[in-house]
């Protein structure tokens, strides 16, 4: 049965005393909070709060109620907090759960560890909490996202850790080029053709990260998430984790063997989802394997998928290449010359170079109609390039100022695709799909740092408005949803899209001092991170109730014998979903999956409501896979969080 790649889309926007028993209730970690329905569920970021910030949780009930006490238990038992469940409730989930209500405790400031008990109307106790400075907070989630990044390493320099990762592909080293493969009609991914047409190599695109669940390597996504470590640790300073700084100069150096300075040729992807229509060869997502198995497969059909993966091309050598692409690799590029400039010199140099070379291959005067994304277009279906290109000169513009070089033509080509991307192409906010806000926050850090010239296609003014305009989205819409979520949970990437408000906030808060949406970003991590109807946390390892079942090969195949996959701590999820993607149902188990969870029974579907499933499951493509691009969201978004507390 072949594995489906999750598809893309760009959408996105009266107190009572407490009983002695209750008062007494012990630390330890309880039972998850997502089991068969009972009367009441508490919904709080398990993570934790900052001292000085809102703190609200949820309280779920089966009917209306009245005369609801909360209280907040330390780590001794002792109540340090009390007060009532007041105001309406925020409108109902689903039928099992009517009634949503807020519960409000910022008067809890002191650090430490703490449970929420309700009692009265209803009754429930959440999982643990804690109350921490925001270089613990957010300093974990950080970590914790570079983690993955770690066990998504292909190649010789892999990390064993707690996946007992093994060196992998070694044959990408050597690999041969070939011809775009024709697609089926509607978006399929099988591949109509007899077999691949070689065209050149061999070429080595060994290493990188594996994109997803996968085995698959994309320079797009790759790029991107590149991006987001790097200025990570540009904004964490020294106070960003060593490996931080050294995941994110693995996946440049990646990136660095396909972008070919010599032969302009960059290359796009090593390896092909499905096999073709025929079945006379197959696909990475045919099979169900751990990644240093591949090179020693000797089924002739699994020549493509797993022995001699195939890389393609962007453009031909030489030839235009398609501008989304280009900027957000060179912008890649620009800031490893950023955060290398005082450290290495001569290294930075050479990533400069590498940068404004790549930068001057984009096809922006005739750009193809469908951009250049993956094969089949359809596994990232992006549609703006404006924003890519905008990225890639404001951050060559900041590398040339960090090295002492002319940024002026740089400034110029970035405001002038700032002013193309807000005429025409705003709508999304920060995801993989939309660079704008990082583009616009960097590009007014260069335009400053050159004593913001006059005479540019674009004002300081217009880009912080759009800073604004994102942000506003997010916390207009959180305002009237239950939960406060600010993303669109009936839509692929809500996950990613929630953590990008993270980092709008905190560029938007950085550009003006405006401190107005730093409660809107509290909700938005608060909902990630458990404070939603599932009660879980959508990144592995953050908290009591996170993602046991990731559709990831290497985690399902390293785990327990009782089904449970690795904990592949910090993997972000793509979350939940509209449940229309899972007509059918899940469907069988591909072979070799060990199955998650044993038996098959979804304990969160009581939870399904306002057209929104999540599924912890190993089939679960449409919410349970974790990407590169999801983590390094959640990693920049908390960093820059970090750095603004």
């Amino acid at each position: 049965m072949p594995l489906p790649h999750r598809r893309r889309t760009t959408t996105g926007l009266a107190a009572l005393v407490v009983s002695a028993a209750v008062a007494t209730v012990p630390l330890g970690l309880g039972a998850p909070a997502a089991q068969a329905a009972s009367t009441a569920r508490l919904r709080v970021d398990q993570a934790g709060f900052l001292p000085g910030e809102v703190k609200q949780a949820y309280l779920m009930t089966g009917s209306a109620v009245s005369s609801v006490a909360f209280h907040i238990v330390d780590t001794a038992g002792a109540t340090v907090l009390s007060g009532t469940v007041g105001g309406a409730s925020r409108g109902g989930w689903n039928k099992a759960y009517p009634d949503v209500y807020p519960i409000t405790f910022s008067g809890l400031t002191a650090p430490g560890s703490y449970r929420l008990v309700v009692s009265g109307g209803a009754t429930a106790t959440s999982p643990v909490f804690r109350v921490e400075a925001a270089s613990s907070l957010y300093g974990k989630l950080v970590a914790d996202g570079v983690s993955f990044f770690q066990n998504q390493r292909d190649g010789a320099s892999v990390l064993p850790g707690p996946l007992k990762r093994q060196p992998s592909h070694p044959n990408d080293a050597h690999a041969n080029v070939y011809a775009w493969p024709d697609f089926a009609a509607g978006g399929s991914d099988t591949i109509t053709d007899s077999d691949l047409k070689k065209i050149g190599g061999p070429v080595d695109v060994s290493g990188g990260w594996f994109d997803a669940g996968d085995f698959l390597k994309f320079t797009h996504t790759a790029a991107f998430s590149d991006t987001l470590l790097l200025a990570s640790q540009r904004a964490l300073g020294p106070a960003a984790p060593d490996a931080l700084a050294a995941e994110a100069h693995y996946g440049e150096q990646w990136l660095n063997k396909m972008w070919n300075q010599q032969t302009r040729t960059l290359y796009l992807q090593v390896g092909i989802g499905s096999g073709n229509a025929a079945g006379t060869f197959h696909g990475d997502h045919d099979l169900w394997r751990l990644p240093q198995q591949d090179d020693g497969d000797t089924t002739t059909a699994d020549r493509y998928a797993a022995t001699h993966r195939p890389a393609f091309e962007a453009a031909a050598p030489g030839k235009p290449i398609s501008p989304n692409v280009v900027g957000r690799v060179s912008a890649a590029f620009a800031l490893a010359a950023q955060v290398d400039a005082q450290r290495d010199p001569a290294q930075a140099a050479a990533e400069y170079q590498a940068a404004t070379s790549l930068y001057a291959m984009a096809d922006t005067s005739n750009p193809p109609a469908t951009l250049t994304t993956a094969l089949p277009n359809a596994y990232y279906p992006e549609s703006t390039w404006h924003d890519d290109m905008e990225l890639g000169g404001a951050e060559i513009a900041l590398a040339a100022q960090a090295l002492g070089r002319s940024a002026s033509p740089y400034l110029a080509q970035a405001a002038t695709w700032a002013k193309d991307y807000l005429a025409g192409d705003t709508g999304d906010t920060f995801n993989l799909y939309d660079t704008s806000a990082l583009a616009h926050a960097d590009l007014l850090k260069a335009l400053a740092a050159a004593g913001d010239p006059a005479g540019l296609a674009v004002t300081p003014a217009a880009l912080t408005a759009d800073l604004k305009r994102q942000v506003r989205a997010g916390a207009t819409k959180a305002g009237g949803d239950i939960f406060h979520a600010g993303g669109d949970y009936t839509n692929f990437d809500v996950d990613a899209h929630t953590f990008g408000f993270l980092t709008i906030e905190a560029l938007y808060r950085q550009a003006t001092g405006d401190r107005s949406y730093e409660a809107f970003a509290t909700e938005q991590r608060d909902w990630l991170l458990g404070a939603n109807a599932w009660g879980t946390s959508f990144m592995v390892g953050e908290g009591s109730t996170f993602p046991d079942c990731m559709q990831h090969q290497v985690a399902n195949l390293s785990g327990s014998t009782d089904g449970k996959g690795a904990l592949d701590v910090g993997g972000v999820v793509n979350g939940p979903n509209n449940p229309s993607n899972f007509t059918g149902g899940l469907g069988g188990y591909q072979t070799g999956m060990v199955a998650c969870p044993p038996g098959g029974a979804d304990p969160f579907n009581a939870f399904t409501g306002h057209d929104s499933r999540f599924s912890d499951d190993v089939r679960s493509w449409q919410t349970d896979e974790p990407a590169l691009d999801m983590t390094g969201s959640a990693v920049l978004g908390a960093a820059l969080q970090q750095s603004v507390h």
